[in-house]
């Protein structure tokens, strides 16, 4: 899923088969962009996020079977990695970013906040539509980073330029805990990555240390803020992702817009409305909000724990209602999120702000010509 986040949407390109003897197919061009102006338009029009590279228009003459047959290298149970244990394809670490596209006339600071990034810290769909989106933003013209936690899983090697830029203290849980900030590139993108000296993001895996990573995310999400301050980095957009970094428009909000950070404007996608980032009031505490303050139906209250003893906070409830502009993966989701889900209400109650935005691809990466996972690769001229 490619979301976007800006003010002027742009439509789909069509896409149309026509009879087996001659095909012409259309890939969309990925916009990559349309939600991040929308911070700076009152008008919220929803259609379809289009396709990164440029339209794509392969015709074909003549019988199906005209193409050379032997094109095709079949897969063979000898060879050397049968094509059943290949892996899923991921983005390139060195891949670069288009420059040919068109470029926008309003260009614009991203910073993307996330758990996942690909190929160097993915577990699910969040870790491609953040590169992809990424590059698309970057190919476009716009100034993009994401900050990403250091996992110590993380294959250092496939950084390029990895480099200690800054350290400073954080806080959580009443202290302030020594961080390092590591600048890098990775597909092209530029990367800051947030180390604390303590033993949130230890272990093999991306998910599943031994830490609370319901913690470790509440001290990201201030974390990367606070780099912000303390750096004056004054970004047009910050685009955070899902329930791991739900408390970060809290905490911009409610505190750092008053300390120094008044540019940004705060985007929300929602990848999986099952996860819900449900949190204690206490823990919210530790990031040095007040978790009392959030516990009300028009704030951060898990409606699931409505009644019960004791009563719980979303993360992403309170990322809806505190973003300036909310994102899923299609109109069609939208739609059904509004009618079914906890979370229905309160998208309701911020319908005016809700947006849904087709998923694109990038063909640099979704290419059946160079595809390793498809046992035969094929292309516009042998179909």
């Amino acid at each position: 899923m490619e979301c976007a986040t800006a003010g002027r949407f742009f439509g789909p390109s069509s896409s149309r088969l026509s009879n087996p003897r001659r095909r012409r197919i259309v890939l969309n061009r990925n916009n990559g962009l349309s939600a991040h102006n929308l911070c700076s338009s009152s008008k919220f029009k929803i259609q379809a996020q289009t396709h990164l590279s440029s339209e794509v228009g392969i015709a074909k003459q003549g019988s199906l079977t005209d193409f050379g047959v032997q094109e095709f290298v079949w897969p063979s149970p000898t060879d050397e990695i049968p094509f059943w244990k290949k892996g899923f394809p991921s983005w390139d670490a060195n891949l670069e970013v288009p420059s040919e596209v068109k470029k926008d006339s309003k260009l614009m600071h991203i910073i993307h906040v996330t758990a996942e990034m690909a190929p160097i810290a993915k577990v699910g769909g969040l870790g491609d539509v953040v590169t992809g989106l990424a590059r698309a933003c970057l190919s476009r013209g716009h100034r993009v980073d994401i900050m990403l936690p250091f996992y110590e899983c993380i294959q250092r090697e496939q950084i390029d330029d990895l480099t200690l830029i800054k350290t400073y203290s954080s806080y959580h849980d009443g202290k302030w805990i020594p961080t390092h900030a590591y600048s890098g590139t990775v597909s092209g993108i530029p990367v800051i990555f947030i180390e604390p000296s303590h033993q949130f993001f230890k272990g093999q895996h991306v998910y599943g240390g031994s830490y609370n990573e319901l913690e470790a995310y509440l001290f990201f999400s201030r974390a990367c803020l606070e780099w912000m301050q303390v750096t004056g980095t004054q970004p047009d957009i910050i685009h955070v992702h899902e329930w791991q970094t739900g408390a970060l428009p809290l905490l911009y909000w409610d505190m750092y817009h008053y300390l120094s950070l008044q540019k940004p404007r705060i985007v929300l996608t929602i990848h999986n409305m099952e996860h819900y980032g449900e949190c204690r009031q206490e823990q919210l505490n530790m990031c040095g909000l007040d978790g009392s303050l959030y516990a009300t139906f028009d704030k951060a209250v898990d409606d699931r724990t409505v009644g019960h003893n004791p009563e719980r906070l979303s993360l992403l409830k309170g990322g809806i209602v505190y973003s300036n502009a909310v994102v899923t993966v299609s109109p069609t989701y939208l739609k059904e999120t509004l009618c079914s889900g906890w979370l229905s209400s309160t998208l309701i109650r911020h319908r005016d702000k809700y947006l849904g935005i087709v998923n694109g691809i990038d063909t640099a990466m979704w290419n059946p010509s160079t595809d390793v996972f498809l046992p035969s690769k094929f292309h516009g001229k042998n179909l």
